[in-house]
């Protein structure tokens, strides 16, 4: 059972909203935001049902991003400082599979939220997350790192409804709305589901190990090589936005290491951190058509205006996922008796 409401009496320069707080990028920035101030108040909205194994000291709503008329009456009894907007169908085979709920809730619910703060909170910060796969196309053209000018050119549903909401935001930039734009390069880390590649490695080398499936490591692109991330750096950016009363509003910034990190390479690190020897194999139904050749970024601008840099090492990412998986894998192994 969700906790009790308690009221708010009135705007508080502590109170911060996240949405999509329940999932795997919201439970580290929650707890990023809790270390460097133990006196925030975070709000975190999600569906109804989410948040049953809640977050501590986070209010759980259950609030649809995607219905308006809840959006502006919870934003107008909460009355933020600061709104953070994860809320999103993240994985894009998710959004591929159904474009319109891709549509209904990274541009329509993000346009809610925006125009809620916007109407309801004007004094508040507005950080809308966005993705490096906004680009798209613009990859191929350049052999270096990719800066905040480089066009947006999406090539698959996911980045096309994240461009059109980031574009939408910088819009209401200019209509006053305090928002910050962030583009974030892939990233990874304990809790993440198996629908993006780091993940979806570990769980099956942590199951292999388990004797629950075969030693046979099953990957899909393996010539594409990825900027990839840490979550641990990237919600330090996000909650640097919030606690930042000097970035100017409007601005857009990259999060990206500037190394690009072969998709290959990862499965044979994390293959030579497993307990048993495993082979790897090339499984076509998880290799993508079309897939970007490589992704890296320029975060120079991040740094400049917020001090932020990527500080955790691949190596110690990679082992974070997998023992994580391992734990899970335990938990399965011994629910279903596997010996």
């Amino acid at each position: 059972m969700a906790a009790p409401k308690a009221p708010h009496s009135g705007p508080s320069a502590r109170r911060v909203v996240i949405t999509g707080a329940f999932g795997f990028v919201g439970r580290w920035l929650a707890t990023e935001l809790f270390a460097r101030n133990p006196g925030i108040e975070i709000v975190g909205w999600g569906l109804r049902g989410e948040g049953a194994d809640q977050i501590p000291g986070v209010r759980r709503m259950g609030v649809d991003i995607v219905d308006r008329a809840a959006v502006f009456a919870a934003m107008a009894e909460v009355m933020p400082a600061a709104v953070i907007n994860l809320a999103a169908i993240a994985a894009p085979r998710e959004a591929a599979l159904d474009p319109d709920r891709a549509w209904r809730v990274n541009l329509f619910g993000a346009m809610n939220v925006a125009e809620a703060v916007l109407a309801k909170a004007p004094a508040a910060r507005f950080v809308q997350i966005s993705s490096s796969e906004v680009y798209g196309g613009s990859f191929a053209r350049k052999a270096g790192p990719l800066d905040e000018k480089a066009a947006l050119e999406p090539l698959n549903v996911y980045a096309l409804t994240k461009a059109a909401s980031d574009l939408a935001v910088g819009k209401l930039a200019h209509d006053g709305l305090k928002a910050v734009r962030f583009r974030p390069f892939n990233h990874t880390g304990p809790g993440q589901g198996e629908a993006f590649v780091v993940a979806a490695l570990a769980s099956q080398i942590a199951r292999i190990e388990q004797g629950l499936k075969a030693p046979v490591l099953h990957i899909g692109n393996t010539n594409v090589s990825r900027d990839l991330l840490d979550v641990r750096d990237i919600v330090k950016a996000y909650a640097s936005a919030v606690t930042d009363d000097d970035l100017p509003a409007g601005e857009v910034l990259n999060l990206a290491s500037g190394v690009a990190h072969g998709i290959g390479d990862i499965a044979d690190r994390l293959c030579a951190m497993a307990k048993i020897k495993i082979a790897i194999e090339v499984d076509p139904a998880r290799v993508r058509a079309n897939d970007l050749a490589r992704t890296l970024g320029d975060a120079s601008r991040a740094k400049a205006l917020l001090g932020w840099q990527p500080v955790i090492p691949i190596e110690r990412t990679l082992r974070d996922v997998l023992d994580f998986w391992r734990e899970k894998a335990a938990a399965e192994r011994k629910e279903t008796g596997t010996r």
